[in-house]
């Protein structure tokens, strides 16, 4: 496996499901994804291509900031994420859990 494939492979990082991830699968064929801070557009795409052997037309990136969150009296930062909407062309799907 060359380097670019290498990193490529630690791009995606865990698929990020919640309702509205769900709704915008089902209604745009999107998926949203938890990538690596440093990851952008052409490398997101060719890492999804790879992974999970699907045609990808878009993707869209979004920089999401830690909460602040407080213990008592103490104030701390949840670390901050990007997160991409990637779109599959059309009859392209990911099957994140196999339901029989």
């Amino acid at each position: 496996m060359s380097s670019n494939q290498e990193r490529l492979m630690k791009i995606v990082l865990a698929p990020h499901i919640t309702e509205k991830s769900a709704m915008v699968a089902e209604m745009r064929n999107q998926y949203v994804f938890r990538v690596v801070k440093d990851a952008n557009k052409p490398e997101i795409k060719q890492a999804v291509e790879l992974m999970f052997d699907v045609k990808v037309d878009g993707v869209t990136v979004s920089n999401v900031k830690g909460k602040v969150k407080r213990a008592g009296m103490k104030f701390g930062r949840r670390a901050s994420w990007k997160k991409a909407f990637v779109t599959l062309s059309e009859g392209e799907e990911i099957e994140f859990m196999d339901a029989e």
